[in-house]
This record gives structure tokens, C-alpha cells and sequence, in this order.
């Protein structure tokens, strides 16, 4: 049987813009009935969720549609923002990279894209290769969502 999906809304303040922001993002239908869902995107901004999270969400009224409330369950993924600083790299060529360490990503535009680390993943060679990409000034990244074992992996 096909899990439905559903576009969720998620309202949320974001500390980089400083400002009020919404976020709509595909989750998959676990018990609807209760407001049940699995979040089935990397989110762009939405800081402290990342795919597989369970959540609940419920139709709003003055959102006209399924509106996140919480996080019932943390699935351990990371995510990951990242900025291209350097023009005369290759957005692609970085999220390339990446994607054979075994992290997926979301392009949202030509210089910013959000990556998730699996919960399996060991972090140390992720972050080591963000920060010489940092340390060249190639790119600039924030850790909106860093799970318990990533955060646990650095500290190894």
C-alpha cells in the first residue's frame, strides 16, 4: 500500500532573518486521523526538524491547511545550510562531494543549498571537510539541526 502524502505548513522564527518565516514541506501520512506525519524533505530553513522526524500537525483555520504543531519524535538526522561565498566554484561540484560521503541535499538557489547527515553517518569527516571549504572562504555554513550522535561524533 502507497503512503499518501501531504504538504505540511511550518511556521517558524528564523534567528538568520530575523523575522517571522513559513516553510511548506511533503510528509508522508502516518496516522492522519491523530495528525501523525513523517517529514519526507530536507528542510531549506525550518531550524530543529529534518526528514524522518515524526511530527503532528493539524489543519489550521487561518492557514487553510495542515499546520505543524510538534515534534513527536527526533529521527538523529542532521541538516545542514550551506552558502556558496566564492562565485567561481561550482555549487554542484560541493554537493557532488558530499553526496558520496552519503549526504543528500536540497539546491534552493545558485549559492545556497541544505544537506542532511543520516542518522549512521559518522559527522568528524563531514564537518572537516565543511570547514577547510569555511577556511577557504568557499563557503559559510550554520548547523540549524544537529542531532545528539552528530553533535556526540565531534566530541570523539
Amino acid at each position: 500500500m502507497k503512503q499518501e502524502k501531504e504538504k505540511v505548513l511550518f511556521r517558524f522564527y528564523s534567528n538568520i532573518f530575523d523575522e517571522e518565516m513559513v516553510e511548506t514541506m511533503w510528509c508522508q501520512e502516518i496516522d492522519k486521523e491523530n495528525g501523525i506525519y513523517k517529514l519526507d524533505n530536507i528542510p531549506f530553513y525550518a531550524p530543529l526538524l529534518a526528514s524522518d522526524d515524526i511530527i503532528f500537525a493539524e489543519f489550521d483555520e487561518s492557514e487553510q491547511m495542515i499546520t505543524y504543531r510538534e515534534t513527536k519524535e527526533f529521527s538523529g538526522n542532521s541538516v545542514i545550510q550551506i552558502v556558496l561565498m566564492d562565485e567561481k566554484s561550482d555549487l554542484n561540484e560541493i554537493r557532488n562531494s558530499f553526496m558520496k560521503s552519503g549526504c543528500q541535499s536540497e539546491k534552493f538557489s545558485e549559492n545556497y543549498f541544505s544537506m542532511e547527515i543520516p542518522y549512521d553517518l559518522n559527522y568528524n569527516p563531514i564537518k572537516a571537510q565543511l570547514d577547510t571549504l569555511e577556511n577557504d572562504d568557499i563557503v559559510s555554513y550554520v548547523e540549524p539541526c544537529l542531532s545528539e550522535k552528530h553533535k556526540n561524533d565531534s566530541q570523539e
